[in-house]
C-alpha cells in the first residue's frame, strides 16, 4: 500500500515512495518504506523496514545507485532501519535480496523522476567520512599494488582498533573463515579447529619452519609455535603487529614466533617447510598473481608446501569487490575463482595437491562475527563512532547474504614445491590431514 499526502497526489509530482516502487518493478515490497514527504509503501504491519530521513540521503541514493549509495545513506543516518539490530542487519538485506529486483525504469519515467526529487538532488556531495577516496584519485598513494598503496589499503581496513576487533573476532583475534567440525560448534572451537587443519595440511611438526603472509594478529602463528614449529609472520598492519607481538610475548613463545610489521616482499629468509596465505590473496591483484605465487614458491624448500585460502568468486572472471566493499571495506581488493588462483599456482611451477571450497564455512563464521558485535554494540559504539560500527554490521551480514546465495565462496588451494625430477619430498599417498 502506497500513501501521499494530497498535496503531493495533485502535484503532479512522484512521491518518494512511489519512485521507490517503480525501481522495484512494481512488485511487492517485502518491508514498510517510508520518507521524509511524508509517503509510504509496503505492508503497514511489515516487521522489517526503511525510513528516509533527509533530503541529503535522496542525494545519496539519486547519486550512486546500488549498494554505495545505499550505504552512504545508511552510515551517514539519512536512512534509517527497522526490525533489525545495526550489528547485525542480516534478515532485511536477505528480504530484499530474496524479495525485489530492482530495475531502471524507461526514460520518460526518469524524466518525471527528477522532476519529483529536483535536480539538485543529483549534484553530488561530499561522502561520510569512513569511505575511501574513489579508485581514481588512489594513484596520489602510489599505483595500485605498490608497497605503499597496499599499507594505505591495509591501514583503512585493519587499523581500526585493536579493541573493536576483539569485541567482533573474540577471543581467537581470527579475522578469516573458521572451519566448523559441526554445526554446534562455537566460533572458537571452529577457529581452532580452521589452524589445525592449515597445520595439518601443510604436513608441519616440530622443529619446521613457517613463513606467515598476511598473519593478521598472529593466529596461526602462534597455533604452530605452540607446537615446536619456528614461525615468521608478516602483516602490514601496524597495529596488527602491535597486538600480536604482545600476545607473542606473553605467551612465552617468543623464541619460535616472529611477527614483523612488514610487507611480505621485504622478507628475506628462504629455505621454510611451509608458506601460508591465508586472507591476503585478496590484496594483492589478479594480475599480480604470477609474482606473488612466484616468491612464495622462492621461500620454500624442495619438498615445502604453499597453502593459500583466501575469497574467491564462483566464475574465474576478475572483479572488483563492489562499490561498497571497496570504499567502505577493502580498497584495491580484487576477487576471481579458484580456476585462475590454482592455475596461476601452476604456472610457476608448483604441483597442486589438494583444493576445497568452505563457502558455508565463512557464512557461519559471519554469521557468529555478527552476534558478537550485536552482544557488545555498545562498547564497540564507544570504541570506534556509531558510522563504523554500522558500517561492519553492513558488511559482515552482507559478506554472510554472499556466502550463502553463492555470490562468493573461499577456497583453500595445497600445492608444493618439486624437485627437478618430480620429487615431492616424500608426501603420504593419501590424504593426510582430518578432514
Amino acid at each position: 500500500m502506497t500513501t501521499f499526502s494530497d498535496e503531493r497526489a495533485t502535484s503532479g509530482k512522484l512521491s518518494l515512495a512511489e519512485i521507490l516502487e517503480t525501481f522495484a518493478g512494481g512488485g511487492e515490497l517485502p518491508l514498510k518504506f517510508s520518507a521524509y514527504d511524508g509517503s509510504s509503501a509496503g505492508p503497514d504491519d511489515a516487521e522489517l523496514g526503511l525510513d528516509l530521513l533527509t533530503p541529503r540521503g535522496t542525494t545519496y541514493l539519486a547519486t550512486a545507485p546500488g549498494d554505495l549509495g545505499l550505504a552512504r545513506a545508511y552510515v551517514s543516518g539519512d536512512l534509517d532501519v527497522h526490525g533489525v539490530h545495526p550489528g547485525d542487519p542480516y534478515e532485511l538485506l536477505k528480504a530484499l535480496d530474496q524479495s525485489m529486483d530492482f530495475k531502471r525504469p524507461p526514460a520518460r519515467v526518469l524524466v518525471d523522476i527528477v522532476r519529483s526529487i529536483g535536480i539538485e538532488r543529483l549534484k553530488p556531495i561530499a561522502p561520510p567520512p569512513q569511505e575511501a577516496l574513489p579508485r581514481w584519485r588512489r594513484i596520489a598513494e602510489g599505483l595500485r599494488h605498490s608497497k605503499k598503496r597496499d599499507a594505505e589499503a591495509i591501514h583503512h581496513h585493519y587499523d581500526v582498533s585493536n579493541a573493536f576487533y576483539e569485541w567482533v573476532l573474540g577471543p581467537s583475534m581470527t579475522y578469516t573463515c573458521a572451519y566448523y567440525p559441526n554445526a554446534a560448534a562455537t566460533l572458537e572451537e571452529a577457529q581452532e579447529n580452521k589452524y589445525r587443519l592449515v597445520f595439518e595440511k601443510l604436513n608441519l611438526k616440530a622443529g619446521d619452519r613457517l613463513l606467515d603472509v598476511g598473519c593478521g594478529w598472529g593466529g596461526m602463528v602462534r597455533y604452530a609455535a605452540r607446537r615446536g614449529v619456528k614461525v615468521i609472520g608478516v602483516t602490514l598492519s601496524r597495529e596488527q603487529a602491535a597486538w600480536a607481538q604482545k600476545a607473542i610475548a606473553d605467551q612465552g613463545l617468543a623464541d619460535r614466533a616472529e611477527v614483523r610489521h612488514s610487507d611480505y616482499r621485504d622478507v628475506r629468509e628462504s629455505g621454510f617447510d611451509a608458506v601460508s596465505s591465508i586472507g591476503l590473496t585478496e590484496h594483492i591483484g589478479v594480475a599480480n598473481y604470477p609474482s606473488y605465487f612466484g616468491f612464495l614458491k622462492s621461500k620454500l624448500r624442495t619438498g615445502g608446501l604453499l597453502l593459500n585460502h583466501c575469497i574467491t568468486r564462483p566464475d574465474n572472471k576478475t572483479t572488483s569487490t563492489g562499490g561498497f566493499i571497496d570504499r567502505y571495506v577493502f580498497p584495491d581488493g580484487e576477487l576471481t575463482g579458484s580456476g585462475r588462483i590454482i592455475t596461476a599456482v601452476q604456472n610457476v611451477g608448483l604441483e597442486v595437491t589438494h583444493e576445497e571450497n568452505l563457502r558455508h564455512h565463512y557464512a557461519l563464521t559471519l554469521r557468529d562475527w555478527c552476534r558478537n558485535l550485536v552482544d557488545n554494540w555498545d562498547e564497540a559504539v564507544a570504541e570506534v563512532g556509531l558510522a563504523t560500527a554500522k558500517v561492519w554490521g553492513l558488511y559482515m551480514a552482507g559478506s554472510r547474504l554472499g556466502f550463502e546465495t553463492n555470490v562468493v565462496q573461499l577456497h583453500q588451494v595445497l600445492a608444493v614445491k618439486l624437485d627437478g625430477k618430480g620429487g615431492d619430498g616424500g608426501l603420504p599417498l593419501r590424504q593426510w590431514w582430518t578432514a
